[in-house]
């Protein structure tokens, strides 16, 4: 298999896909010849027919990150005859948050640590795997599990950012290495999680840490050979060391105190998307480093270009425009969620619009040439904010929005109103369909912050964010926590239709041209519905959680729909008492679905009883458990829950045996486990606060085997 993917996005225009104006083309679609002038010639052959339609070339499907397809052989009149076909099991016991490639029969899919497979697409059969074998160790600085959502593709290579910070070009016919770049300061916690876009020949990337204390960027690489084309730094650095270009220098004047001492964070670890007409690449920025802005810019400011939408030239790096979704963002809204192109028409006339549901809860629509704000309506309930001002684009704040005054209960919380889970836009009905949840969280300042570089850094009192402990508050605060399916118009800024959820963190969503959308969700279901009216058509049962965004393609005239599964991310790593009565467990797989198929996943196996934990006696006080609850929260509780309750993938540690408990020190603090990305915490925390975590978790077992008499 030897192809020039290029071309593929060229034929796009020319293809029986090609829709009317209004909102029906993908403006992202890369155009490199008329339409009249019939199917380009790649280097080694002629393009199959309908080679577009029936290939998922690139992470949104086309530039435009519309992830519709026009394949309409599975539709609302027919999905119920949909049967598994073939599945695939993905090493590894973590987070799968892939979304694949298909390309002429070969489905390209990552794993958890930053693996690669290639499959048959027609059959699962594997082709090749490829591990970059990341040093476990390196997982510490993932903040929401060891994930990857995916490659790129471009002539004959496969591309791979890994975890720890590596960008990979694999040969597409056997995976071996073609070239291996470092893309990031060795000396710095980055990781990069998302998938590459690849534009013109260069290789486009960014990277995650922002809450670890790193200064965020976006760099371009040749994907021949892997040299460095540009970077564009999305925060200013120190001043003293001048400024990279004059983009930079505008930043800086928004920023206050010392910022680059802290990171700055800025980080672009998801959404991209390319308008090839108007040659701009539109990349997500994320969340600012500490989240507080009351520790990194102390004297206020909108620190650009945090929580944005940035507007590049991809040849170049060259900065045209941005809008701030959230200035002086506080609360980890980022502006790395989704973004799709699209043609609108809105008030009589026909707009190119940048659409987003970014973490803070609005829907904004942006004119993405020129980046005016259109639109923006809250698609769930905001309390940081009354509403966005048209004249200026920005938020109007309530009382005590930053938590300047005190601690304040505000929603959307940090896993924001909706997070990275991909959303789709039907130009048939015009709406955007995604996931939405409804999490509430308790901001306060940490008023003994003291920032340590390469450490969870977020200047937020952790503690108070914690889930309470009586039984009864507790089961009102998860009342509170929701999550859904919604289709949303774009042009009239209201939610058409929606499906209720049993929890949030669902997954990414599929459109297509059979009237159909799908989606994953938490209890271990992949479901069909009605794309115009919501009406639930089809369930399988996955047995596992999926988060992952779901595919389509055609091989041979038979359509499949395909989606990658597996249990974890930051929902089962945080979740705790919400998510743990799930019981889910991770089994990660890919699975392949088509018309009249009839396989089955292997039974399940029974259940394995936990024997009750042999907790130590408490011999610690009361200040010293609380104080162990404190250390917890500010630097255990983003991998073993809240409140200690493991949500199935980080051990529960309420379960420890008397072996933990005895090599308690050596594990903590001097990194014994540091093989399996239990990383050492010794310079991190002291001996004393290492004695009181014990002593918490030992509090926390007691309080488990209390609940069982």
């Amino acid at each position: 298999m030897n192809l020039d993917i290029r071309w593929f996005l060229a034929l796009v225009t020319a293809s029986a896909i090609a829709l009317s104006a209004c909102g029906k083309d993908d403006p992202g679609v890369e155009q490199t010849a008329p339409s009249s002038a019939g199917p380009p010639q790649t280097e080694q052959r002629p393009l199959p027919p309908g080679s577009v339609t029936s290939n998922w070339l690139t992470h949104g499907r086309t530039y435009g990150e519309q992830r519709f397809s026009p394949l309409e052989q599975v539709n609302a009149g027919n999905v119920r005859k949909l049967g598994l076909d073939w599945f695939f099991d993905i090493p590894g016991d973590r987070g799968i948050e892939a979304t694949p490639l298909v390309i002429d029969g070969v489905m390209y899919v990552t794993g958890s640590w930053s693996t690669v497979f290639a499959l048959d697409a027609k059959t699962g059969e594997r082709i090749w795997a490829y591990d970059p074998e990341v040093p476990r160790i390196w997982g510490r600085n993932a903040c929401c599990d060891v994930v990857n959502r995916g490659v790129a593709a471009w002539d004959d290579k496969i591309y791979v950012g890994t975890i720890d910070g590596y960008l990979v070009a694999l040969n597409a016919v056997d995976g071996s290495v073609a070239w291996r770049v470092n893309t990031i300061d060795r000396d710095k916690p980055y990781t990069i999680t998302g998938a590459p876009r690849i534009i013109k020949g260069n290789v486009m990337i960014g990277n995650g840490g922002a809450e670890y204390g790193v200064r965020g960027y976006v760099s371009a690489y040749d994907a021949k050979t892997g040299k460095q084309t540009w970077r564009f730094y999305t925060v200013p650095g120190n001043p003293a060391d001048g400024f990279e270009n004059e983009a930079m220098e505008m930043a800086a004047a928004t920023w206050t105190g010392e910022w680059w001492k802290v990171g700055g964070g800025g980080t672009v670890w998801d959404s991209m998307a390319y308008d090839a007409q108007l040659d701009l690449l539109y990349i997500g920025v994320g969340n600012g480093s500490p989240w507080n802005r009351q520790i990194r810019s102390p004297g206020g400011g909108d620190n650009l270009f945090v929580s944005s939408i940035v507007a590049l030239k991809p040849d170049t790096g060259d900065y045209v425009w941005h809008y701030q979704t959230t200035p002086g963002e506080t609360w980890d809204y980022t502006a790395t969620q989704h973004i799709i192109l699209a043609d609108l028409e809105i008030g009589g006339r026909v707009r190119k619009v940048a659409m987003q549901a970014p973490k803070n809860g609005f829907f904004y629509v942006l004119d993405r040439e020129t980046g005016e704000l259109i639109s923006a309506e809250n698609y769930v309930p905001v309390s940081w904010a009354s509403g966005i001002d048209a004249a200026t684009g920005r938020p109007m704040e309530t009382v005590n929005a930053r938590y300047t005054d005190g601690p304040n209960l505000i929603v959307p919380g940090p896993d924001g109103g909706h997070n990275w889970h991909p959303m789709a836009f039907n130009p048939e009905t015009g709406l955007v369909y995604f996931a939405v949840q409804e999490i509430p969280f308790l901001f306060a300042t940490d008023e003994g912050f003291m920032y340590r570089p390469g450490q969870w850094n977020t200047g937020i009192d952790m503690l108070m964010a914690d889930l309470p402990e009586d039984p009864l508050e507790l089961a009102k605060a998860i009342g509170m926590v929701r999550g859904h399916l919604v289709a949303w118009d774009p042009v009239l800024q209201k939610e058409v239709w929606r499906y209720q959820h049993a929890g949030p963190g669902n997954g990414g969503v599929l459109a297509t041209a059979g009237n159909l959308v799908f989606q994953g969700n938490i209890i271990g279901e992949f479901v069909a519905y009605t794309a115009d009216d919501g009406d639930r058509l089809w369930a399988f049962p996955t047995q596992t959680g999926i988060t992952a965004g779901p595919v389509t393609y055609a091989i041979d005239g038979e359509q499949y729909v395909s989606v990658a599964v597996g249990w974890g991310t930051a929902t089962a790593m945080l979740g705790g008492p919400g998510v743990a009565p799930l019981q889910m467990k991770n089994r990660s797989r890919v699975l392949t679905f088509k018309l009249g198929a009839s396989a089955q996943l292997p039974d399940l196996p029974d259940p394995v009883p936990v024997p009750l934990p042999d907790v130590p006696e408490q011999r610690a006080s009361d200040n010293t458990v609380l104080e162990g609850h404190r250390v917890f929260a500010q630097r255990c509780m983003v991998c073993h829950g809240l409140g200690a309750v493991s949500g199935g993938i980080a051990p529960d540690l309420r379960y420890s045996d008397k072996q933990v408990y005895a090599e308690w020190d050596a594990i903590v603090l001097g990194g014994s486990l540091s093989s399996t990305g239990m990383p050492p915490f010794a310079g991190v925390i002291t001996p004393q606060q290492s004695q009181a975590i014990k002593a918490y978790i030992i509090d926390r077992a007691h309080a488990l085997l209390s609940s069982m008499d």
